[in-house]
């Protein structure tokens, strides 16, 4: 007979232990350790086949030589930024779990990629926080094709497997994995052990039948998917639908992607009428004042295979306190504390005593290394009150010892820059290019204190 073993298990991180403590001492939040029980399967009996691991057919083995690595072929979703962020469309067979606050727009996202696929594919919206009824208004209210796509509002997760089974869909999807709920488990929906379970009977399916899974997860207060970790390790990509209430854009960014690059980045705008792509994203983070003020630069990001003009701005204030102020928004906040050390060291520019804020206009997140520069000359902008002029535009990487090293594709770098009207481009002398652009001036430097000299 099976039992039931009883756990306390982390709802954030997945860290399990032996009786319930008020702090989980793996990732540090406090009450999020719950109980759950759990069945054990009976063992085989020793010396039965099935224990020794050898009977029944055994699984084939080849050479890697014999594998064909011909690329699998993929489902456009007919939304260009959506297949950007996959890597060229969804793979048959695969698991992607999309993730986002509340009211981000992941079921509307979905809604809309499903209403053109139905046209060609049979897919099966599974759906359980929302009525049939629901779905149908922001169908029609979206002015989407209704005609070919089949929606089913079920929670228990034997009847959507018999489903869809019976229908046997090219796309599933199933919102959310946090309702979904197994009968033979006794714990309530969205604990750690349901999802676990839920999602690991949903990828078993997809695997054997090569349907498509699309399922949408919810996030935690910091941001992060939630559900035990577990589920990060069995899907295949995991996607995060960014954006805030007061903005009206969204920022699709892949956090894990086996079929694909993982910092691919989307861009929607938020319209009655759904998700709209964003073909040029460039020209909404460059919504700039007319008038030119300190501490304002433009640099070019590289997001994924193409590349991404952003502003950066920064406020130098005197610090009123023992400790000043080091607050970056969109970079790392340690990265900046180095650069600042940097700077004093080889730029002659002491901020010590200084309050430095740094931001990433629209919401971006840069995560590479080639907006150094343009941050250090942003502060040194602020800093001496020295505007820099608008048609110019900085990159490149800052080293320990105050040189600028060069950055990947800078020759696209610049021709992005020259397509959005900049003249001027402050670059490492590492990326000269091989063409400069008709009209736009290029200035190479090999060491911060040049670039500093230049405002």
């Amino acid at each position: 007979m099976a039992r039931a073993r009883t756990q306390f298990v982390c709802t954030e991180c997945g860290a399990d232990y032996p009786r319930w403590q008020g702090q989980c001492t793996a990732c540090g939040q406090w009450n999020t350790v719950s109980e759950f029980r759990e069945a054990r399967a009976a063992s085989a009996r020793p010396g039965s086949g099935r224990a020794a691991g050898y009977a029944g057919e055994r699984a084939e083995v080849r050479t890697l030589a014999e594998v064909d690595v011909s690329d699998l072929p993929r489902i456009s979703t007919g939304l260009a930024e959506l297949d950007r962020v996959l890597g060229g469309g969804i793979v048959p067979g695969s698991v992607v779990l999309l993730g986002g606050h509340p009211g981000a727009g992941k079921s509307t996202l979905l809604l809309m990629t499903l209403a053109k696929l139905a046209q060609q594919y049979p897919v099966l919206y599974v759906t359980g926080e929302e009525s049939l009824q629901q779905v149908a208004l922001r169908a029609r209210r979206l002015g989407l094709p209704v005609d070919a796509l089949k929606v089913m509002s079920e929670t228990d997760i034997d009847q959507i497997l018999a489903t869809a089974q019976a229908e046997k869909p090219r796309i599933l999807v199933v919102d959310s994995i946090q309702v979904v709920f197994n009968a033979a488990i006794q714990s309530a929906p969205g604990s750690v052990s349901q999802v676990r379970e839920a999602a690991a009977a949903l990828t078993r399916f997809a695997k054997l039948s090569g349907t498509a899974l699309l399922i949408v997860g919810h996030v935690t207060k910091d941001g992060s998917l939630a559900g035990p970790k577990v589920l990060e390790h069995i899907i295949d990509a995991s996607l995060m639908l960014e954006g805030t209430a007061d903005s009206r854009y969204r920022t699709l960014r892949a956090q894990k992607n086996r079929f694909g690059a993982v910092n691919e980045l989307g861009v929607f705008a938020m319209l009655d009428s759904g998700l709209k792509e964003v073909r040029n994203p460039s020209a909404i983070f460059l919504n700039r004042d007319e008038q030119p003020a300190p501490g304002s630069v433009v640099t070019v990001i590289w997001e994924g295979t193409r590349p991404l003009l952003v502003e950066m701005q920064a406020l130098v204030d005197q610090a009123f306190g023992s400790a000043p102020r080091r607050l970056a928004v969109g970079q790392d906040p340690q990265r900046l504390a180095m650069l600042l050390a940097v700077m004093h060291r080889h730029g002659g520019l002491h901020c010590g005593d200084q309050d430095v804020y740094l931001n990433v206009v629209g919401g971006v997140k840069v995560t590479e290394t080639s907006a150094d520069l343009a941050a250090l000359l942003a502060v040194a902008s602020s800093f001496r009150a020295r505007t820099v002029p608008r048609d110019w535009v900085v990159f490149g990487e800052v080293g320990l010892s105050g040189e600028v090293r060069p950055v990947q594709n800078g020759q696209e770098r610049v021709l992005e820059a020259a397509k959005h009207g900049f003249t001027h481009a402050v670059i490492p002398k590492g990326n000269r290019p091989r063409h400069v652009p008709e009209g736009v001036r290029v200035t190479l430097v090999e060491r911060l204190e040049e670039a500093l000299e230049l405002i």
